[in-house]
């Protein structure tokens, strides 16, 4: 019994520890990264054009910042189910989705006026946000539940 009780207390606070590390990463978003975008979307971004961008530096700071949240979003996948089948799936499922958003959001901002700011919107908070996270651990969790019934 107690043993369990410090197996859990271990796993929560190491998932603690990675959610801190996800709040970091946010809390020094404009020390650690390059995103001109940051301040534009904090505007009134419907009725503005694109701000000036280097595109080389945005993708290697975008590519940074999704890579720091996926690893840490990855972390927390392997402490709450212990399962490395399961968070090399995720793994996968991190890497086609930074490649499909990427190209996505680099396509909008080259080729496309202002008018598809919503989706750039949208697009650019799946990149810099852990919001994979927020979906992959209920679909995993239920998963769990339905092997074992």
């Amino acid at each position: 019994m107690r043993e369990k009780l410090f197996k859990n207390k271990a796993k929560l606070l190491l998932v603690i520890g990675m959610v801190i590390l996800l709040a970091c990463v946010r809390a020094f978003e404009n020390q650690l990264f390059y995103d001109p975008f940051s301040v534009y979307f904090k505007n009134d971004y419907l009725n503005l054009a694109f701000p000036e961008y280097r595109a080389l530096p945005l993708l290697f700071s975008m590519a940074f910042r999704y890579v720091l949240n996926a690893f840490f979003s990855l972390a927390i996948i392997q402490v709450l189910f212990k399962d490395w089948s399961l968070t090399k799936f995720a793994t996968v499922l991190y890497a086609l989705f930074f490649v499909l958003l990427i190209a996505a959001f680099f396509l909008l901002i080259t080729y496309s006026d202002s008018h598809n700011n919503f989706v750039l919107f949208y697009i650019r908070r799946f990149l810099i946000q852990p919001l994979f996270l927020l979906l992959f651990v209920p679909a995993f969790y239920y998963q769990r539940l339905a092997k074992k019934s």
